[in-house]
C-alpha cells in the first residue's frame, strides 16, 4: 500500500468511527449539535453571522431508517422534507454519531481578495494557495502588504486563530487551521471557513481531507480545460460530513496525529524505494558493463585463441592496409603493450621498417587487472578511421540527437541535401561502425550502425566514427566506451577540453587504454551482456 492510499485509509477509518472505539458515557453528537446551532443563533441575532440561505439544514433518521432533511427558515417553518439517502457517503454510523451539513458548523465562510493588492517589500503577509498547499504555513515564497492595504482588506474578512482556510483554486481542498498569531491577509484562491466553536476545527479538517471530502470536491469543482479548476463558496456549506461526540473527536484527532507522522515516514521510505527502484536497472547496467570489461561476467575457457594471437593478426591487416595506402602508418610507430619480466606493463612502438622504440613502463595507466589470455592496446591500434568529407549529394545525416542513449541504438537519421547540409556534417560512416559522441554531456550517445542506407550517410563531427579490424567486435567496443571504467577516462579533466561542452579529442580517443579479450571471449561477454540488458528494460 503506497503512503497516499495508507493516509487516505486511516481517515477513512477515522470518519466512520472505527479508527477509536466508542464510549457510551460520550455525549451524543446530537446534544453538541444542539448547543452549536444555539450557539449560532445567538451569533445571528447579534450580526456576527447569516442566517443560511435556503434555510437551516436538520438531518434525521426517518420512521423507515433512511436519512432525511428539513429546511427551515428564520421564523421556525419548515420549507422543505425530503429523504436524502443518495447524498449520504456510507450507510452506517456508530451509536451517538449524527450527519449535518457543514454549513451548521460554521459562522462564517468567505474567501480573499477577489483583486491583486499592490505589493511592497516589507509589511503584513498576503497568502495565496501556495503558501498552504502543503497542509501548513509555507513563507518561503511570500508577498506582503502595506498596514494600510490590509486593514481595508480586513473589512471584508479578516482570519483570525483557530479559522480554517481552504484551497478553492487551482490546489483543491487543503485545509488548515490558522494556528498562529500574526496577522495575514488573504488573496481569493483561498476560503476561510469559521467554526462556530473552535473545538471542532480538527475534526473539520479530517473530514475535508478524507476520501469522502475527495468526492465531494470532484463532484462540486467547476473548470477544467482552459479554465482552472476551482469550488464556489457557495458549495461549501452543503458538504454533509459525520459529526462524532466531542469527546470522541478529540480520541479519533489525537490518534490521527499519532499515525500520521508514521505515514509521512513510510511514505519517505517508499520515495526512496521506488527512486532506488528507477535507478536500478542504470546501476544494473553499469556494473554489467564493468564487471564485463574486468573478464568476470562469464567465464575463461582455456581452450580460447588468445588474444595476443589475435592481435598479431590485426597488427597484419594494418600493414597490408597502409602497404596498400587505405591508412596511413601510426605517426611515432605501431603500439604494443606487454607485460615485462618484473610484471609491470611496458608499451614500445615498432615503425614500418620493424625498428623499436625503447620500452616505457605504463603500468600507471593500467585502470585493472585482466584475466589471463587478454591483452591490452590502445584503441587506436584495434581501428580504422574512415575520415571526412563535404557532402555532395543528398545525404543521411546522423546527428547526436538520432541516438537512443538509453538503450544505444540509432534512430531516425534526416535526409538533407548537400546545399543545406550543416557545417559539422562531415564524417564517413559504413555499416558496422561504431559512434561514439565525444561531447560531454553526450558520451552515451553511442551505437553501432546496424542498418545499410539507400544513400551515403554522414556522421556529425560531434562523433568519433570507429571502425573495427577483424576480430574485434564492434558491439563489445560499444559496451567498453559506455562502461564506467572509460566514463572516468573521457570525463578526466585532461582528457575533456573545452569550457561551454567539454570533449574528448581524437587523439586522447585512441590513446584510451582497452582490455581485449580472445575473440571467442568477447562473442559470449556480448551475449551475456544482452541477456541480462534485455531483463532490465
Amino acid at each position: 500500500m503506497k503512503a497516499k492510499d495508507l493516509k487516505n485509509s486511516i481517515l477513512q477509518m477515522a470518519i466512520e468511527g472505527k479508527l477509536v472505539p466508542q464510549d457510551p458515557n460520550d455525549e451524543p453528537a446530537s446534544v453538541l449539535l444542539k448547543r452549536i446551532r444555539e450557539e449560532k443563533h445567538r451569533l445571528i441575532a447579534e450580526g456576527k453571522a447569516k442566517f443560511p440561505k435556503g434555510g437551516e439544514s436538520i438531518i434525521y433518521i426517518g420512521s423507515d431508517g433512511s436519512p432525511y432533511e428539513k429546511r427551515v427558515d428564520a421564523k421556525g417553518r419548515v420549507t422543505s422534507d425530503k429523504c436524502i439517502a443518495n447524498e449520504i457517503p456510507f450507510e452506517e454510523l456508530p451509536e451517538g454519531w449524527c450527519w449535518t451539513r457543514l454549513g451548521n458548523l460554521l459562522s462564517l465562510v468567505s474567501d480573499g481578495t477577489h483583486k491583486t493588492p499592490q505589493y511592497t517589500e516589507t509589511g503584513v503577509l498576503f497568502l495565496s494557495v501556495q503558501n498552504v498547499s502543503g497542509g501548513s504555513f509555507d513563507l518561503t515564497k511570500v508577498r506582503y502588504i502595506s498596514r494600510e492595504t490590509h486593514e481595508d482588506l480586513c473589512r471584508r474578512v479578516k482570519p483570525g486563530r483557530g479559522d480554517i482556510l481552504l484551497c478553492r483554486i487551482g490546489t483543491l481542498g487543503k485545509p488548515i487551521i490558522v494556528d498562529v498569531d500574526y496577522e495575514f491577509s488573504i488573496f481569493v484562491s483561498l476560503g476561510l471557513l469559521r467554526p462556530v466553536s473552535i473545538a471542532i476545527a480538527e475534526w473539520i479538517c479530517s473530514c475535508i481531507d478524507s476520501p469522502v471530502g475527495f468526492a465531494w470536491i470532484e463532484k462540486v469543482k467547476v473548470g477544467g480545460g482552459t479554465h482552472t479548476f476551482k469550488i464556489n463558496l457557495g458549495d461549501i456549506p452543503d458538504f454533509i460530513l459525520p459529526l462524532p461526540p466531542l469527546a470522541e473527536q478529540r480520541r479519533v484527532v489525537k490518534r490521527i496525529n499519532e499515525l500520521m507522522p508514521l505515514v509521512e515516514e513510510y511514505g519517505e521510505l517508499e520515495d526512496a524505494r521506488e527512486a532506488l527502484d528507477a535507478a536500478l536497472p542504470g546501476r544494473l547496467r553499469k556494473s554489467v558493463l564493468q564487471l564485463a570489461v574486468q573478464g568476470g561476467l562469464v567465464p575463461q575457457d582455456p581452450a580460447d585463441e588468445p588474444a595476443g594471437v589475435l592481435l598479431e593478426r590485426i597488427r597484419g591487416q594494418r600493414r597490408q592496409l597502409v602497404a596498400e595506402g587505405k591508412m596511413r602508418a601510426p605517426k611515432g610507430g605501431e603500439s604494443i603493450i606487454f607485460a615485462g619480466s618484473d610484471g609491470r606493463r611496458y608499451e614500445k612502438r615498432v615503425d614500418a621498417k620493424g625498428r623499436e622504440s625503447e620500452p616505457v613502463c605504463i603500468e600507471d595507466e593500467i585502470p585493472f587487472e585482466i584475466p589471463e589470455g587478454w591483452e591490452w592496446r590502445r584503441l587506436g591500434s584495434l581501428v580504422l578511421n574512415r575520415g571526412q568529407k563535404r557532402p555532395e549529394a543528398r545525404f543521411a545525416y546522423i546527428d547526436i540527437s538520432s541516438i537512443d542513449n538509453v538503450n544505444q541504438k540509432l534512430g531516425q537519421e534526416t535526409v538533407i541535401n548537400a546545399a543545406d547540409a550543416p557545417s559539422r556534417a562531415r564524417k564517413l560512416v559504413a555499416k558496422n561502425d561504431v559512434l561514439y559522441a565525444t561531447v560531454r554531456p553526450y558520451l552515451h550517445n553511442a551505437c553501432i550502425v546496424d542498418k545499410d542506407f539507400n544513400i551515403e550517410p554522414i556522421a556529425s563531427t560531434g562523433f568519433a566514427v570507429l571502425s573495427c579490424l577483424d576480430g574485434f567486435l564492434p558491439s563489445f567496443l560499444l559496451y567498453f566506451l559506455v562502461s564506467p571504467s572509460f566514463d572516468s577516462y573521457a570525463n578526466a579533466n585532461e582528457n575533456a577540453k573545452g569550457v561551454a561542452y567539454p570533449a574528448i579529442n581524437d587523439n586522447r580517443l585512441y590513446r584510451a587504454l582497452i582490455p581485449v579479450p580472445p575473440a571467442s571471449e568477447q562473442k559470449r561477454i556480448v551475449s551475456r551482456i544482452t541477456e541480462v540488458f534485455a531483463l532490465t528494460n
